[in-house]
């Protein structure tokens, strides 16, 4: 390609046009897609985090069935205290040796009733953890079958439309290399502030394409000379004339219908 330097207003003002309709081209690819890529990572993250959340509550489960089993086996334990201070009483001596041993028994009675509630908490704590799993699973179940969907309706299109995206990319680049760096720059900045991404318009029937602000004859005469880099005082694009727009429109279909 020639260098920036050689190229005439003329040169520069095909190339910025040749420019906007390869980089339209790749907004619309890319417009098709939609919302779909974010749809889908927003899906990614709802399903990673329901299956953390899932696995988590497995893991507290099983903490607290070894709390119960823990629980149930201090009440065999506090049981066993109760007998064995039982059968002690059988044989003291006096009166306090019998008190003493009476109060080891209640602090055990005491203790398995602690332990016993505590098992009823956490048996309770369980059965709603459970019910929660398994409103988690119905959850994830639907939210992975929606991902699995949308990530085939992305990749469908994916496949269709990325061969071309990346030819038209490639080419944007080397008519961007063609533009000098001021102008390029100035490109984009227009191009970010629009809606439509269109920062290079041609005229239609006296205005630029898309605004009802009609263009003095005089700046119309400018553009059609091809001197110089003429913006719009309304829209600030960079306006072209009708005639070097179709010709540009003509070659670039030429191009794509090449992919």
């Amino acid at each position: 390609m020639a260098n920036t330097k050689e190229l005439s207003v003329e040169e520069k003002l095909r190339a910025l046009y040749d420019l906007q309709l390869i980089d339209t081209r790749i907004d619309e690819i890319r417009n098709v897609r939609g919302e779909l890529p974010l749809e889908v990572e927003d899906l990614e993250d709802e399903v990673a985090g329901l299956t953390t959340r899932t696995e988590k509550l497995k893991q507290d489960l099983e903490s607290i069935e070894e709390q119960i089993k823990a629980k149930k086996i201090a009440v065999e334990d506090h049981q066993a205290a109760i007998k064995r201070y039982t059968k002690q009483q059988e044989s003291v001596r006096n009166n306090r040796e019998f008190n003493s041993l009476t109060k080891e028994v209640e602090f055990q009675e005491l203790e398995i009733q602690l332990a016993e509630k505590q098992i009823k908490e956490m048996k309770a704590s369980m059965e709603h953890k459970k019910e929660v799993i398994s409103q988690s699973k119905e959850k994830l179940e639907a939210k992975t079958s929606h991902l699995k969907h949308k990530k085939a309706e992305l990749n469908d299109i994916m496949q269709e439309t990325e061969k071309e995206e990346t030819f038209l990319t490639e080419k944007s680049a080397e008519f961007e290399a063609l533009i000098e760096e001021r102008l390029l720059a100035a490109y984009k900045r227009i191009r970010s502030s629009v809606r439509n991404g269109l920062a290079v318009v041609s005229i239609e029937r006296g205005a630029s394409a898309g605004s009802f602000f009609t263009i003095p004859p005089q700046t119309q005469v400018e553009i059609a000379g091809r001197k110089k880099v003429i913006t719009d005082e309304h829209s600030g694009r960079i306006l072209v004339d009708s005639s070097l727009a179709e010709e540009e429109r003509e070659k670039m279909a030429k191009l794509f219908a090449t992919m």
